[in-house]
């Protein structure tokens, strides 16, 4: 499996997380069939180091609703990023990938530096 490294110093959050699943997808190689899981690992360097442009960092809000009655839970980007920079971008990357059954597949291969 290649491993492709990615360093995240001082870029935008959506712009990191769109290369980072084109990447994961295989779009980059020539070879590219969308039925195919592509063999590569992309590692992203510098996680802590992403920048947000205008007021998403106190604005945006993530939600989670575990399926029960009144249970969505809602918290600021600020907070979540605070406790779980990673997460954010996992996150970002996910939503960015097709809505099939290779998603979580291919989100598997994306690895964070320390």
């Amino acid at each position: 499996m290649k491993t492709f490294e990615i360093d995240a110093t001082n870029q935008t959050l959506g712009r990191l997380a769109s290369k980072i699943a084109f990447v994961l997808r295989g779009k980059d190689k020539p070879s590219f069939s969308p039925e195919v899981l592509p063999e590569i690992q992309v590692l992203v360097l510098n996680p802590k180091k992403v920048r947000f442009t205008g007021s998403k960092f106190n604005t945006k809000t993530y939600y989670h609703y575990s399926g029960y009655h009144s249970g969505i839970r809602a918290r600021k980007l600020s907070e979540l990023w605070e406790t779980r920079p990673t997460h954010v971008i996992k996150e970002c990357v996910y939503r960015m990938l097709p809505k099939n059954r290779t998603r979580d597949k291919i989100i598997k291969n994306l690895k964070f530096a320390k």
